[in-house]
């Protein structure tokens, strides 16, 4: 039998909590309700005490470091986490982990469906499908819903996870990690539906939307150093070209160089290409000896296998 985690990030979800825990409880009977409060100053603690969850605490706000601190407290083979606004369904949560299970992964993402009313604050949707698309592009196309909450981990993934997030863009983490390692992964459709009345998102549109951009483009140029530094490169190059080609075309024809200035700015921007370019090839050998670094942590924990 395998050891079923089910973790839950809360925040002044007193509304909702309760449900979320009996629910899980309900839809995985084997496993262990935790309920991680974030400093809540409303009943979270008590309605998920009252429902059977095991409740501890993390004073550090964030959901990246809500999630850092219970993948390091929880022993478990396999992990459940959801958000414990009660916007997912917990019925697909069995079907999740015997999909992780039986196919051996390390993770599956619930690629949201939505339900009845509006589920998607304005944006969110347009949000996240920007950003998918954008990993997609950098990182391969093997996840529908980048910002899905809501998801079922392998120990594996779990204890080998870096956890550098500190807010929600930890999902956007989740994706790429598992994504840069090539990990087994699969979606599932779940429904989404909207909070209930009297809940309310703790998401901000922009300023979220603007954490996870920062996440993308450090992981780019820490993970794709030749590509991030090489565009520089090649910007830097168009522009010394386009600023020095006439400048040295005249000094071919008239032995005279006038524009001095220019030309100093060219030559300059000429330096600054082969820099960057240089910076990039550097850091692409460090960033491989990490990757390979990863991966072989990743290897050193076994897998979830069937009984």
């Amino acid at each position: 039998m395998h050891r079923l985690a089910v973790l839950i990030p809360c925040f002044n979800e007193a509304i909702t909590i309760g449900k979320v825990v009996r629910d899980f409880r309900a839809g995985l009977p084997h496993s262990r309700v935790f309920v991680y409060d974030n400093g809540s100053t409303d009943e979270t603690v008590a309605r998920a005490r009252e429902a059977g969850a095991e409740v501890r605490h993390e004073p550090l706000r964030g959901k990246g470091n809500v999630v850092r601190r219970m993948f390091a407290d929880v022993e478990a083979d396999v992990y459940v986490l959801v958000d414990g606004d009660d916007t997912y369904d917990a019925s697909a949560a069995p079907r999740m982990v015997d999909r992780l299970i039986e196919d051996t992964l390390d993770m599956v993402n619930a690629a949201r469906i939505s339900g009845e009313g509006r589920p998607y604050r304005p944006g969110h949707e347009l949000g996240n499908r920007i950003l998918t698309g954008t990993v997609a592009f950098l990182f391969g196309n093997r996840i529908s819903d980048l910002l899905s909450g809501y998801r079922v981990f392998s120990r594996r993934f779990v204890k080998t996870f870096p956890a550098l997030s500190s807010g929600f863009e930890i999902e956007t983490e989740f994706s790429i990690h598992a994504l840069q390692l090539a990990l087994p992964l699969a979606e599932l459709p779940t429904p989404y539906r909207e909070r209930p009345p009297g809940s309310s998102s703790k998401l901000h549109t922009l300023s979220d939307g603007f954490e996870i951009v920062k996440i993308i483009v450090r992981l780019l140029r820490n993970e794709r150093p030749l590509g991030f530094f090489g565009t520089f490169s090649v910007l830097l190059a168009a522009l010394s070209l386009g600023l020095g080609v006439p400048v040295v075309m005249e000094f071919f024809r008239t032995h005279l160089v006038p524009r001095q200035p220019t030309a100093i700015l060219a030559a300059s921007l000429a330096i600054l290409s082969v820099i960057s370019l240089t910076c990039g090839l550097i850091l692409d050998t460090v960033s491989r000896g990490r990757m390979e670094l990863k991966r072989m942590r990743y290897l050193s924990e076994p897998g979830v296998h069937r009984d």
